[in-house]
């Protein structure tokens, strides 16, 4: 009999650095988290935070009635839900399916229908945050779906974020995910361009930071970002090349919608150049390195 997302088990297929949080956040409230990755190393790291470890998507799914991905990309989706030991090679598949990845919001729609028609429930629930937000409970969960699917996986995201939104039907955790991505991306290159001219200017950047803060300039970014810039702490908690794909996406919907994004696309050539450079595995605020060169 399947069960609503209230009980005290999650698969969790994808244990990069958003996974990673998000399976920590289920272990610290007692959940037991069964996981799957194709990296061995992360895996291991799974274990070693005390969940538990199968061999394959299909074993994930087979094992639980919720289930989360958190991938890289549609393409990666494909093949965990397609693939020949995916998610529909299990001989019971799990009530509700809430994809975390990033994801064209046209194949995320095709996916939620062929989820639908085996009777699983698969909402788009994507996040704005970076992994450390989502680590300490601070993310934003924008979800896309049927809106009973969502009222009964109330639980899940009453545990994982800091609030959640519903946005409307299959595709729109997706498209919301991408234009909130846009602001944020923008508001994160400006406080890069704003630090560098800052600093060429002469002016002291540990002072600048709090001008940021404390004035009518200031965004999110300052807080999340403007430390690690200032001290050059690069150690990923979102990466260039990850943000990098992100932005390709946002610039492939808006030409499907006849908009031109100006500052978009100056963005995408700087994340290019900054991948170009052996930065792309770096955190976002590496983008400051970008600027400088």
């Amino acid at each position: 009999m399947k069960r609503d997302c209230d009980n005290n088990e999650i698969g969790l297929v994808g244990i990069g650095l958003v996974g990673t949080a998000l399976a920590e956040r289920f272990l610290e409230a007692g959940w037991q988290v069964v996981g799957y990755d194709v990296s061995a190393a992360r895996c291991e790291h799974l274990r070693d935070l005390g969940g538990q470890v199968v061999d394959s998507p299909a074993e994930v799914a087979g094992r639980t009635e919720s289930l989360l991905l958190s991938l890289p990309n549609s393409a990666v989706t494909r093949d965990v839900v397609h693939g020949p030991a995916g998610l529909l090679a299990a001989p019971q598949l799990p009530a509700y399916v809430l994809d975390t990845t990033t994801g064209d919001p046209d194949e995320t729609v095709t996916l939620a229908e062929q989820l639908r028609e085996r009777s699983v429930r698969y909402l788009d629930a994507t996040i704005s945050g970076s992994s450390g937000q989502v680590r300490q409970g601070e993310a934003l969960f924008m979800v896309g779906g049927d809106e009973a699917a969502f009222a009964a996986c109330g639980p899940l995201f009453d545990l994982l974020g800091k609030k959640t939104f519903y946005v409307g039907p299959s595709g729109c955790g997706s498209k919301s995910k991408l234009a909130t991505n846009l602001v944020l991306g923008l508001n994160r290159l400006v406080l890069a361009e704003g630090m560098v001219f800052a600093e060429k200017l002469g002016l002291s950047l540990d002072t600048f930071l709090e001008l940021l803060k404390a004035g009518p300039a200031y965004s999110a970014a300052v807080d999340v970002k403007g430390e690690k810039m200032l001290t050059n702490d690069f150690e990923p908690v979102s990466r260039i090349r990850q943000h990098h794909k992100d932005v390709a996406l946002i610039l492939k919907h808006a030409m499907k919608h006849h908009q031109h994004l100006p500052l978009s696309n100056v963005h995408f050539s700087i994340l290019e150049k900054a991948i170009a450079a052996g930065d792309g595995d770096l955190d976002t605020s590496a983008v400051i390195k970008e600027i400088r060169r």
